[in-house]
């Protein structure tokens, strides 16, 4: 009887099973998707597998990775393969992480200024910066600041001043070139004994074009052979002029040695940072700026954000450029843990998923989710806003800048052989008015073209023109990266008569017809919204996107356009050599056969000498 019943159990667990109840699974009939979403993302979208998005590209010749992003093509390529309808969302650009958003005057409270310090590298920064820190720390003893974070608050007569410790005007023009406007009140430190240095000239440079109040330390009064009257004399040379001789800027003398004046420069700064009226909302998501970051071995990405609006934290979602992750620790410039920061407090963050640039901005978003959509749709953002190019103004757009009216002055450097021809060269283009538009000399200084130079060009959004100078590769290389025209004559007319011309809108560069290449149609495929997309191999030259194209049949040019897209499997390329296969489309044309070829040609400007 019992052998009975162990025989009839497995009956009845069988039984059981094949009764099991499978719900059949609903798919939606459409989709949402943004820039840059990838084969992970779009697939939780669609409530599918990713290996079912990952094998209808492969059956389209396209291999992917769960953490491959997707271009347009192949998401509309997907959807029609899978019946479902895909929508795209409004694109994020690279401003989306800055606070737009008015505040109400009601809501606006007083806030700490924020002060930058740079000078020569010999003139008393450090120990500047140093006194003031062993006097002024808000709250406990000095020790191990610099080494918790780069930058630190004081109190001033019970108001906080807030300080960035930064490696020097480089940093501080790199985060201005990114858009980073972090500094309220600028510091230039010069020596008494010394005067005027090229790095003071530089950080002057910078600090003007920042657009902030400047404030010039004379340091070192205790030494016998100071010459205050020299340095005033080579400053307002400069273009800042002391108060007392009318100008205004104000000149603070001090011993960062003895600590006498000190005192005196922290109540100037409080004085101008009363004037500014410097204010902002703390009742809000926090934004602001990534002032450093780095990778820890123990902690992962240790970041420094200095909170500009709103109040951040501990356990907020945070975006900072591409970067993304939970505030899941917050210290304080004395290191210690904190749960909160109001704006211009720095703090030093960790819980982000990788290492962020200097100078990108931050925002707290609602949910982690959020978070990490913001991130990969900026992260794309910054890759085609990087394809673009720079901004930075040039001869060729220079024209047509100014009849839209976005340019309402031209600033350029000036580097020569000798200090009198740059002033000459200066004094030429500054006496040009054409229509209200004046040239504005950023630099004008003797010596050959440096780094620095085309980094204040970035920043500023200049040309540099050379008077018998030349760049060499380094330097040429940099401002290639930068999207900076470099500019080199050696008869001062033909440089004011160039840019008089540009200013007209009369400069009219001479150009020529080049071929670029040819690619062999071997394979066509129609897309709905898209059109005819053509498989094509490279047979001469290279194609590149957005240049003019030929569409040949038989030899006869049966069509000219534009190349709409270029792609190397699923990525857009910039370019596909000779030898490779692409695929492409020619804007507003689909009647593309096997067998045609497609020339890519572009025009070349002559250069005259």
């Amino acid at each position: 009887m019992a052998r009975q019943q162990q025989r009839r159990r497995p009956n009845h667990n069988r039984k059981a099973r094949t009764n099991t109840f499978h719900p059949k699974v609903e798919y939606p009939k459409t989709v949402t998707y943004y820039e840059g979403i990838t084969v992970g993302q779009l697939a939780e979208r669609m409530r599918r597998n990713s290996s079912d998005i990952i094998k209808q590209l492969f059956m389209l010749g396209q291999m992917v990775t769960i953490n491959s992003t997707l271009d347009d093509d192949a998401i509309q390529l997907v959807c029609m393969e899978l019946g479902v309808t895909p929508t795209k969302e409004e694109s994020v650009d690279l401003q989306s992480l800055e606070d737009t958003v008015e505040d109400d005057p009601a809501s606006l409270v007083a806030r700490p200024p924020i002060v930058t310090i740079m000078g020569h590298v010999d003139h008393g920064k450090t120990t500047l910066l140093d006194t003031i820190r062993k006097t002024h720390v808000v709250s406990g003893e000095f020790g191990g600041i610099t080494q918790h974070i780069g930058a630190y608050q004081v109190a001033v007569n019970g108001k906080k001043v807030t300080f960035l410790d930064t490696p020097g005007h480089e940093a501080f023009t790199s985060m201005r070139a990114r858009g980073a406007k972090v500094t309220d009140i600028t510091i230039i430190v010069v020596a008494a004994d010394d005067g005027v240095m090229p790095q003071t000239k530089e950080a002057a440079d910078h600090a003007k074009a920042a657009n902030c109040p400047i404030i010039v330390a004379i340091n070192k009064i205790d030494k016998p052979e100071k010459n205050i009257e020299r340095i005033k004399n080579e400053m307002s040379d400069l273009g800042l002029l002391p108060e007392e001789w009318g100008g205004d800027t104000i000149f603070v003398e001090l011993s960062a040695k003895t600590g006498e004046g000190v005192p005196e420069l922290l109540d100037t700064i409080l004085v101008v940072s009363e004037v500014a009226d410097l204010k902002a909302n703390p009742d809000k998501f926090a934004s602001g700026t990534c002032i450093e970051a780095k990778l820890d071995k123990g902690r992962g990405p240790v970041t420094t954000l200095l909170v500009q609006n709103g109040t951040l934290h501990s356990g907020d979602a945070v975006v900072v450029g591409a970067c993304f992750g939970r505030v899941r620790r917050m210290s304080d410039d004395m290191g210690r843990e904190i749960k909160e920061a109001k704006p211009s407090s720095p703090v030093e963050i960790i819980g982000l998923n990788d290492v962020p640039v200097a100078g990108d901005t931050f925002r707290v978003f609602e949910s982690e989710k959020q978070a990490r959509d913001v991130a990969a749709r900026r992260a794309q953002s910054k890759i085609e806003n990087e394809r673009k190019g720079s901004s930075a103004v040039s001869l060729e757009n220079l024209s047509s800048q100014l009849s839209a009216g976005e340019l309402k002055e031209i600033p350029i450097i000036i580097k020569a052989d000798v200090q009198g021809s740059a002033e000459a060269v200066r004094q030429a283009l500054e006496k040009l008015d054409v229509s209200g538009i004046k040239i504005n000399v950023i630099r004008s200084t003797a010596g050959a073209i440096s780094e620095s130079d085309v980094m204040l060009a970035s920043a500023s959004k200049a040309m540099i023109y050379g008077f018998n100078v030349r760049p060499d590769a380094n330097v040429r290389k940099k401002a290639e990266e930068e999207g900076i025209q470099i500019r080199l004559h050696n008869i001062i007319y033909k440089v004011v008569e160039e840019v008089e011309a540009a200013m007209k809108g009369m400069l009219e560069p001479v150009y020529e017809e080049v071929v670029f290449g040819q690619a062999e149609v071997r394979q066509t495929f129609k897309v709905s919204k898209i059109g005819t997309i053509a498989g094509c191999m490279v047979t001469d030259g290279k194609m590149l996107r957005d240049a003019k194209c030929r569409l040949m049949r038989d030899g006869v040019v049966i069509y000219d356009g534009v190349l709409g897209s270029l792609k190397r499997y699923q990525n857009d390329a910039k370019e596909v050599t000779a030898g490779f296969e692409c695929g492409l489309t020619i804007t507003g044309y689909n009647d593309l056969k096997e067998g045609d070829i497609v020339e890519a040609y572009g025009e070349q400007e002559v250069v005259s000498e």
